[in-house]
């Protein structure tokens, strides 16, 4: 196995303490989202957009063909909401001129 695959984070290395508390609550009110609301005290449709931004995140860091750990993050905080869609697209803009550049420096070398 190469080694990148080896030390790459698994999806719920990704996951915040709070996440990680989401999860577990879902669990235990047997994936109920209606005693769910009810636990956390919130609206059904709240805790609907939450298990969905949770499940955008777990899918995007979980994609094998996102190979740069920038990039996986950068998409994980989008997918939470933490980022909007302009915001994530500068980013990998800039990441990826980045990228380009580094690698066309050590070619030149």
């Amino acid at each position: 196995m190469p080694e990148a695959a080896t030390n790459r984070k698994s999806w719920i290395d990704y996951l915040s303490e709070e996440d990680l508390a989401f999860v577990k609550r879902f669990i235990l009110a047997s994936g109920s989202l209606k005693a769910l609301a009810e636990a956390y005290g919130i609206s059904y449709p709240t805790v609907r957009l939450r298990l969905d931004r949770l499940i955008a995140k777990i899918g995007v860091v979980d994609d094998q063909q996102i190979i740069s750990p920038f990039e996986r993050t950068a998409r994980a905080l989008y997918a939470e909401g933490k980022l909007d869609g302009p915001t994530l697209k500068a980013l990998l803009a800039a990441h990826c001129e980045e990228t380009e550049g580094s690698h066309e420096n050590h070619a030149g070398q």
